[in-house]
């Protein structure tokens, strides 16, 4: 079931229209203004990208610009940076969770701040 965007020759906003069959006459009507003169638009699109291509951003040594290892913040961003690049595999609801806990503790080991490094 396709969707189409079609552009409003009134208002010029964007309406989306899902059709039940390719190929098939949309009567579209802009959910903004109600007008019926509507043309239909090109809609934008995703290209997927192959694990080899995800792999390369992220080892790209300009996206570390902004990392401070030492901010728990900073490496959360790229933690979420390189979840969103792996994909849903990979970052699930548990890693989810691991980051959102690591920028409210502040903890960048993930023991609550209870390294064992202090005895050294």
């Amino acid at each position: 079931m396709p969707i189409y965007e079609y552009q409003c020759e009134k208002c010029a906003r964007i309406t989306s229209v899902l059709t039940m069959r390719v190929g098939e006459r949309a009567n579209a009507k802009c959910r903004h203004c109600g007008s019926a003169a509507m043309r239909r638009v090109l809609s934008r699109f995703a290209t997927p990208r192959g694990e080899e291509a995800r792999l390369d951003a992220l080892a790209d040594p300009s996206q570390l610009g902004d990392l401070d290892e030492n901010d728990p913040k900073s490496v959360a961003r790229l933690m979420r940076k390189m979840g969103g690049e792996m994909g849903e595999e990979f970052a699930g609801d548990d890693f989810n969770e691991a980051i959102d806990e690591m920028e409210a503790s502040g903890d960048l080991d993930g023991d609550g701040g209870e390294s064992g490094d202090d005895d050294l």
